[in-house]
């Protein structure tokens, strides 16, 4: 967990991310191996993953508003939507089966995997981010984020962008975004593994407590270098090694689902 954490963190605040495309995959094979029912082990790292976010998002958050990257309104209106398609999505996520989550999560990675690798700092393609807009993309951004344990900065970064917010404005705008998505993706899960009466140990509902404990606080101290760090480098050939491990770590969930 502790490596992870470090990785997750810092990756969490260069990319204005979660860092739940790191944690869930970690968390799910070590869940597996601790023999963690496996109706609910993908639940409880999607669960646990958006309880890691929440410290981690506030961080990174303050430290990309040092350096004006946040877009108060743009958080305000767009990330309403995003919330509400949260919500729907993490009552929905409890009613199915660990393996149907583990699919979902490597087919989003496969997709970002190839938008970190093949993506441009200048689109070509520029959007307005009226009301439809607003609520179609948001809803989907945080529907699939209540699925996959992820704080849909890594959607939210592209479609700032293609709206013409300049990248490091995205980022820092999508990262805030991403600590509501956190905080009601986590209550959700909270509430649901409670009302469902799971018996998965140290845990509460489909928050598992050690896990939480040993991630905050490398995760919270490395986001602030990642957000710091996001200022001073070029981020090209970062983001193509980082879309090359996400495209390793779905192909593995994907075996995996086959052998579930």
């Amino acid at each position: 967990m502790i490596p992870t954490a470090v990785v997750a963190g810092f990756f969490a605040g260069f990319f204005g991310i979660g860092g739940g495309i790191i944690t869930v995959p970690v968390l799910f094979y070590i869940f597996n191996n601790f023999g963690v029912d496996q109706n609910y082990v993908m639940h409880l790292a999607v669960g646990t993953s958006f309880s890691i976010i929440i410290p981690t998002a506030i961080v990174s958050v303050l430290t990309h508003k040092k350096n004006d990257a946040v877009d108060v309104n743009i958080v305000k209106s767009y990330g309403g939507f995003v919330v509400l398609g949260v919500i729907i999505g993490s009552y929905i996520a409890a009613s199915l089966q660990t393996k149907s989550l583990v699919l979902v999560f490597a087919l989003v990675l496969y997709t970002l995997s190839v938008n970190f690798f093949f993506q441009k700092e200048d689109a070509k393609i520029k959007l307005k981010l009226n009301l439809f807009l607003k609520t179609v993309l948001g809803m989907i951004v945080g529907f699939i984020s209540s699925l996959t344990g992820i704080g849909g900065a890594i959607m939210n970064v592209p479609i700032l962008k293609l709206c013409g917010y300049p990248i490091k404005r995205a980022i820092g705008s999508a990262a805030a975004i991403g600590f509501f998505i956190a905080l009601f993706g986590a209550l959700g899960f909270l509430t649901s593994g409670s009302y469902l009466d799971v018996d998965l140990p140290l845990s509460i509902g489909f928050v598992n407590i050690p896990a939480f404990l040993i991630f905050i606080p490398i995760t919270t101290f490395m986001a602030r270098i990642g957000a710091s760090l996001l200022h001073k480098v070029d981020r090209k050939l970062i983001s193509k090694l980082f879309g090359i491990f996400l495209l390793i770590v779905a192909t593995k969930l994907l075996f995996d689902y086959m052998n579930l």
